[in-house]
This record gives C-alpha cells, structure tokens and sequence, in this order.
C-alpha cells in the first residue's frame, strides 16, 4: 500500500481547519478516514464503544492509529448526552462519520449532539458508495439507503453544515458473495461477469477515499454539496476489468455470466448480508446507477474538479499490487511444498 499523502491544512484555507472526530474507524473506509486526517495534521479524535471493540483485528487498528497519533475517545455514538459533552469539550469542528451496517441510525443522536455542542462546523454522514440520493436498489439494499436518506434529512433539519461523500466503488473484485472481504485479490479460477459486462462503474482505492474525504471536509467548496468521484482512470466495465487482470497475471481465465435474474434471485432471498450485496450489485452493475444521471451544479460537486492537481490510484496500480501479492504467496507456497517434500525424503530415508 502506497504512503498516505494529504495536501496540507494551507491546500482548503478559508476552510475547516479544526479538530477532528472519526466515528467507525476501525472499518475498511474509516481506518483510510482516520489515517488521511492525521496525515493532513489535523488533530484527529477517534470514537471507540465503551465496551472492547469486536475482535482482536479492531483492536490491533484502533492501537495502530493510536501509534500515529490519534487520540482515542470513549463513547458510543448513540449516547446523545456523553456525545455533546464530548464534541465541546475537546473543540471538534468536524464530524466524519463512517459508521455501517446495523449502527447506521445510531448517527441521528449523533447529529442532535453536535447539533447540541455548538462546536461542529461540518458533518460527514456515512455514505461511502453510491449516491443514496439517485440510486435505488431493490430490496434489502433499498432498506439502507432508506436509512441513509433519514440520515441525510436530519442533517439538513439540524441545519448543521454537511458534506456528503460519493465514492462509488472500491478498487478491486466486485464479489456478489461476500466470500470476500475488500482487501481480496480478483479470482484466479473464473471471473464472474455481471450482465453483458458492459456497464461501466468508478473504482477507487482505499487511500484515495481517506484522502479525498478529509480534504472536502476541510474545503469551503464542499459546503452543502455532494461530493462524487469520478476518476476517469478508473471508469471500466466488468469486461475491462477482467481483461486488466488477464493482463496483470499473464493468462486468461474463463469468464461466467451472473445473469440480472440470478442476481434478482439472491437478492430476494433475504440473506444476510448475501442479499443485501447482491442488490447493491444488481444497481450499479447492471443498471448503471453511478453514472445515468446529471449532475445538478448546485448542490454537486466533481472531485477530480475541486482537486484537478491530484491523482488518483489507477486500477492498473491497484490490481498490479493484487498481482504481486498473489505471486509472493504461490512463491512462498513453492517453498512451503518444497521443503516438505524434502522433509519428507529425510524421514522416508531415514526409516528405510
């Protein structure tokens, strides 16, 4: 994984330039939130439940941010009272929130705190993916954007300034399954093909999310808007994904077609997280909901315009990294086998 580079504070004067509070940083997303704030010199505060985080993996991530320099806070995001408390206590003027899942609700007290705190100049909610605004999914996934919106509208009920985050994908595999987790490599075996494999989506990297966000947090630009990216770069379809990867590991792999009504099918079955994935797949990848519409100059705004200067993470890099890591592992796995079969030999040898 490249350094985290973040324009400094001076790069959005006339901006936000306060401290910095990260609401699920223990996430894929929210650990790149964390670390690119930090990285921008920002003070960088972030929320920790009470209770010891889930697993040893959060644990581990919450002390490595901790070794960077961010300062741990006790709280939950839901306990409205000890949040307010917080936010004016320690000066937080923005508030990015990376919360998912089953807490995605647990932002509305959140938001009445720093409603409440008088201190927030900003608000992130947690969005992170498409735009919840335009996009409509079927069921389960409609369910969470349906949250999101109400998230959205307490926000601008609060009438706390806001910045909304559309990065669309990250950059790797799009697995329907969730077999995988985001830090996966592509398949080796077969590449699952969404439709025709001719609709197109943005990809972005992890890095570039952290980076991106925190500096549109800051950014006088990205008041009231909504943010998206929209790399050129990393505009591909799924064909072009898959012959990227051929290309990257040096052989061509058979291609199978995730037909719309297999998707359809999964989505319906009402498994989770399976169904919630499939339907998320389902909009972006084979009705094309990042891209089929217009943006309003009003209230949107293009990242690659705010920032015309700073490059992006191609899919090329990020899937010649996959690439690498997949060759280390069959190299050391050659080694592994080697040396037990050489193992082998000395026992066989030695008790002929």
């Amino acid at each position: 994984m490249p350094a985290m580079t973040v324009p400094p504070q001076s790069a959005t004067a006339g901006g936000v330039g306060g401290a910095t509070l990260v609401a699920g940083a223990t996430g894929y997303i929210g650990k790149f939130v964390a670390e690119a704030s930090l990285a921008a010199g920002f003070p960088t505060y972030v929320l920790r439940r009470s209770a010891p985080a889930a697993g040893p993996d959060k644990e581990a991530a919450l002390r490595a941010l901790e070794e960077q320099g961010a300062v741990i806070v006790e709280g939950s995001a839901s306990d409205m009272e000890t949040m307010e408390r917080t936010l004016r206590e320690l000066g937080i003027e923005v508030v990015i929130s990376v919360l998912g899942g089953r807490n995605l609700l647990d932002q509305l007290p959140l938001i009445e705190a720093a409603k409440a705190a008088g201190t927030v100049k900003r608000f992130l909610p947690s969005e992170f993916g498409n735009d919840v605004g335009r996009a409509d999914p079927v069921e389960p996934g409609r369910r969470v954007y349906e949250e999101k919106r109400k998230v959205r509208r307490a926000v601008e009920a609060a009438a706390i300034p806001y910045t909304y985050i559309c990065c669309n994908s990250i950059a790797g595999w799009p697995y329907h399954d969730l077999h995988r987790t985001a830090e996966a490599a592509p398949p080796l075996e077969c590449l699952p093909i969404y439709g025709d494999g001719n609709v197109k989506a943005y990809f972005v990297a992890g890095c570039d999310i952290g980076k991106f966000t925190v500096m549109a947090a800051h950014d006088p630009r990205a008041l009231n808007k909504t943010v998206h990216f929209r790399p050129p770069c990393n505009f591909l379809t799924m064909n072009e994904l898959a012959s990227l990867w051929e290309k990257k590991i040096g052989r061509s792999l058979p291609r199978v077609t995730i037909t719309e009504n297999e998707l359809l099918a999964i989505a319906a079955e009402h498994r989770i997280p399976h169904s919630f994935i499939a339907s998320f797949t389902h909009d972006v990848y084979i009705k094309g909901c990042q891209h089929r519409f217009a943006m309003d100059r009003i209230r949107d705004v293009e990242v690659t315009e705010l920032y015309p200067g700073v490059p992006f993470r191609t899919m090329e890099e990020c899937l010649e990294e996959f690439a690498a890591g997949v060759l280390a592992e069959k190299v050391n796995g050659d080694n592994t086998a080697s040396l037990s079969r050489e193992r082998s030999s000395s026992v066989q040898a030695t008790c002929a």
